[in-house]
């Protein structure tokens, strides 16, 4: 069974193309990765497949996720590369999905129905879907959602303290996201580290290049994470907002007329590192700025930036009663020495002990032990692995269908 799995960030659009023999056995056809879909920065946007060993990458301008699709299904055509099904990663199915979901018409009402809970995610891979169905209109097609890893939360960290008429009537609570890679990287993490799953108290921590959130992780579970009812709460993110006091938007709309939609526009997609750098969205730019000048916008971007995320870490070590392993994953989190660095100064009372050469030469594509051989708290960094969860989820779901076999 061959199945392409979109993998649709806010900035970015991964690709791979499993060949499923079974669960645990597959291989990867072909891959690839559209960077900087849609972003305002120094840097032009780009693709770049991966074929029989080869990289090919194009440098053009990519304004949506749509056509950064289109792009994917246009390579894979002249190649001509079979496929039996088609996975997406939707980050929130609200009410309507706490478990993966083949596409129907009626999953694509509740789909349509959840576009406004994650305003700068669901209507990208809303669109990456369309413009499959368009192409591949009899070809199965599947969702795999962010929010389902989530489902485990205690109901004292997921609830907010709002009238309770409000909560059940809007379903107003924290639903998390990021979870195809939290159930990624723990895995490998149990896997790397020889120790079972349950027994480990692990947070973690997925630095994109649009998107961030931090999780904790108990027993396999997740007990808190930092985003909530929309991908918009906790860390600064590279056009989001991150948390902030909820009397900033209702001074804006009384005493400054702002709108709902400017609103939004503004918390994300016009704040985070952009906002407070006032030139780009992506945390790379910002350091390297930094290694040119000591521009005070870069540096106290990357210094609230870190700063942000300390703050999760520690707290989530008070909500673990303690910490046996700390990840950095995703393109941030693999590839910034100096984010890593710089979030784990000065944490050594807590067990946190960066081993500095380890860090600096720590390689992207593989997973790589950071802390000092004495640290009380283990410190990985290892890339993420969403297409596969997602590639897996679709081959349970469709495997009881004898005609893909």
């Amino acid at each position: 069974m061959n199945i392409l799995v979109f993998n649709c960030g806010s900035s970015s659009l991964n690709y791979k193309v499993f060949q499923f023999e079974n669960a645990s056995e597959y291989s990867i056809l072909i891959s690839g990765k559209a960077h900087r879909v849609g972003v305002k920065g120094t840097e032009a946007s780009f693709i770049e497949h991966h074929l029989n060993g080869n990289t090919e990458s194009r440098t053009l301008p990519i304004s949506n996720h749509q056509e950064a699709a289109g792009l994917v299904i246009q390579y894979l055509n002249n190649h001509h590369i079979h496929l039996n099904a088609i996975g997406h990663r939707f980050v929130h199915g609200g009410i309507h999905f706490n478990k993966s979901a083949l596409l129907t018409t009626e999953t694509y009402k509740n789909l349509q129905s959840c576009l406004p809970l994650a305003s700068i995610h669901n209507p990208n891979s809303m669109s990456v879907i369309d413009e499959c169905l368009s192409v591949f209109q009899s070809l199965p097609q599947y969702i795999t959602f962010d929010t389902a890893f989530h489902a485990s939360l205690p109901e004292w960290a997921y609830s907010y303290a709002l009238p309770n008429e409000l909560v059940q009537k809007y379903n107003l609570r924290k639903f998390g996201f990021h979870g195809l890679s939290y159930q990624y990287v723990i895995q490998e993490a149990s896997r790397f580290l020889g120790k079972p799953l349950e027994s480990l108290k692990i947070i973690a921590c997925h630095l994109g290049t649009g998107g961030s959130s931090v999780a904790a992780i108990k027993n396999g579970k997740s007990v808190d994470t930092s985003m909530g009812f929309s991908p918009l709460a906790g860390l600064i993110m590279s056009t989001r907002s991150g948390d902030l006091d909820p009397m900033i938007p209702l001074h804006l709309i009384t005493e400054h007329g702002f709108t709902s939609a400017e609103l939004n526009n503004l918390f994300n997609k016009k704040s985070g590192l952009l906002g407070i750098s006032g030139f780009s969205s992506d945390i790379r730019d910002i350091l390297h700025r930094l290694e040119e000048t000591q521009d005070h916008q870069a540096r106290l971007a990357f210094q609230m930036y870190t700063y942000r995320l300390k703050q999760y870490i520690g707290s989530y070590i008070a909500v673990l009663g303690g910490l046996d392993v700390l990840i950095f994953t995703d393109d941030i989190g693999v590839q910034s020495w100096q984010v890593r660095e710089e979030t784990c100064r000065e944490m050594t009372h807590l067990g946190i002990n960066l081993a500095p050469d380890a860090n600096r030469g720590a390689r992207f594509d593989e997973i790589c032990t950071l802390s000092k051989p004495e640290a009380d708290v283990c410190v990985l960094s290892m890339p993420t692995n969403e297409e596969l969860i997602i590639g897996l989820e679709g081959f349970k779901l469709l495997q009881s269908d004898s005609s893909f076999f």
